[in-house]
């Protein structure tokens, strides 16, 4: 293996470990966004409350719970949901990627409390 082909095999790892943004959502195929879309809403769910969301929708629309059932499974295979529990217990969330760290350095609130101060005392008379 080249060190490039390992290079790109560990970006794509990292790239699962962080989780997915929600402007991934719109590559994936119409069934999988339409999930994606109610677990963003509630972030997380368990199946039965999923089943109930999918019987809520219009008919045209409605998933059958195979299809739920086959979605959640690829949701869950591209690390876009975390599935957890068993049997009756399953719960499935949204793997959001990590907010990045502030770019601001750890001093700039020091100097802007010196900055400040230094304008107080120039506009006392």
């Amino acid at each position: 293996m080249s060190v490039f082909e390992r290079l790109q095999q560990r970006l794509d790892i990292e790239k699962h470990e962080e989780g997915i943004s929600p402007l991934d959502i719109a590559d994936l195929p119409q069934n999988l966004r339409k999930i994606m879309r109610l677990m963003l809403r509630e972030y997380e769910m368990s199946l039965a409350e999923l089943l109930q969301a999918v019987e809520a929708t219009p008919t045209a629309e409605r998933m059958s719970p195979a299809e739920l059932d086959e979605a959640l499974t690829e949701l869950t295979r591209q690390f876009w949901l975390i599935r957890r529990g068993l049997g009756e217990r399953v719960t499935y969330q949204v793997n959001l990627r990590r907010k990045a760290g502030s770019k601001i350095a750890q001093g700039i609130w020091n100097v802007l409390d010196t900055k400040i101060g230094q304008s107080k005392g120039s506009e006392k008379p």
